[in-house]
């Protein structure tokens, strides 16, 4: 009975500490999401004033357009910051073993990725995928998400549509 109350004990205390980073997480990709819809909404009010032909007006759209470009790049730092980038390189360090490439081998070569990019569902099938992300201390995978290992890189996938959301190059030793 004591073991029971116990596990139930820690489940209850470990249970908001695993719930907390996808709460973060959700309202960081909100911000972003809202972030883009402002750029999109500046550029669409930067090319008005193009047709209009008003310098002053012109200036003043490109600088809007560079503020809701520096926001963005703000929400997407604060966002890496909140992931704890720092939780899994300290770990990486103290436990190597974990981090070793192993006998892995991919039939294609490797491709350098980056944020942004759409990539083949053959580069995220399940053969890639990681399943065990907490194992790695890495951040959970949002909805439609998974961490996939290509090569030494890690990258987190949007599988709705094939995107490539976070690069974390040279990952595995």
């Amino acid at each position: 009975m004591k073991k029971i109350i116990t596990a139930a004990l820690l489940a209850a205390v470990a249970m908001p500490a695993v719930a907390l980073p996808t709460a973060a997480s959700a309202q960081s990709n909100r911000e972003l999401r809202r972030d883009r819809q402002d750029i999109r909404e500046e550029r669409r009010e930067l090319n008005r004033a193009y047709r209009s032909g008003d310098p002053r007006r012109i200036r003043e759209e490109r600088r809007d357009v560079r503020e809701a470009h520096r926001e963005y790049r703000e929400d997407l730092r604060d966002r890496d910051r909140r992931w704890g980038d720092n939780d899994w390189r300290d770990y990486r360090g103290r436990n190597r073993a974990i981090y070793s490439r192993g006998n892995w081998r991919a039939p294609f070569g490797y491709t350098r990725f980056r944020s942004g990019v759409r990539i083949a569902p053959s580069y995220w099938g399940s053969r890639y995928v990681i399943a065990d992300p907490w194992r790695y201390r890495l951040p959970p995978a949002g909805r439609y998400q998974r961490w996939v290992r290509h090569y030494d890189d890690m990258l987190l996938v949007d599988t709705r549509r094939g995107f490539v959301v976070r690069v974390i190059p040279g990952f595995y030793w």
